[in-house]
């Protein structure tokens, strides 16, 4: 299926979204790596809020380059998602709802997708040129002085993703090899 989506993610959306849907998603999300998920759960660990509200959010996983003259965001592609999988099923079971990246993730974090009725969006690497062009505005409102690494709050239209992980336990990393395995 193919399916337009505007932000943020509700639990409607991401409970009739499959495995291998085509999403092209508009409105406002979060960017955050590593390092940006780590400090938030520092932060968290010393009892304090978050710079963001993480309630029925999407969060790309992705460090920009610095922005061409007239461009909001220069090459933008995603990172591999595993990086942030031990901070994962925490900021899910906050309410956390999407998230984009590319690759596999553990299983805490596909149990975490399943409880809370999330879903992992895959963004194509190799993409980031095209992909900036999909980002219409670009804003650092957190952790400044983590560079490509701060958390930044992104407007983006019909930006293009595939399901890879649905809340009901579908897992297209797993189903693909499985359909195109040569024994």
């Amino acid at each position: 299926m193919e399916y337009k989506i505007t932000l943020p993610l509700t639990q409607e959306d991401a409970e009739k979204l499959r495995i291998g849907d085509y999403v092209y998603l508009s409105g406002q999300m979060y960017v955050a790596r590593d390092a940006a998920h780590k400090r938030m759960t520092e932060t968290l660990e010393r009892g304090e809020e978050l710079p963001i509200q993480l309630k029925d959010e999407t969060i790309y996983y992705m460090g920009p380059s610095p922005a061409r003259e007239g461009r909001p965001i220069g090459s933008a592609g995603p990172t591999t998602a595993s990086r942030m999988d031990k901070y994962t099923p925490r900021f899910l079971d906050m309410g956390l709802r999407g998230m984009v990246g590319k690759g596999k993730r553990t299983k805490e974090v596909l149990d975490a997708v399943i409880r809370n009725h999330a879903v992992y969006f895959a963004a194509i690497g190799g993409e980031g040129a095209l992909l900036s062009k999909k980002i219409l505005s670009s804003e650092v409102i957190a952790y400044e002085d983590l560079g490509a690494e701060a958390i930044r709050h992104i407007t983006i239209s019909d930006f293009p993703v595939v399901v890879v992980a649905d809340c009901h336990g579908g897992n297209l990393y797993e189903s693909a090899i499985k359909e195109y395995r040569v024994d």
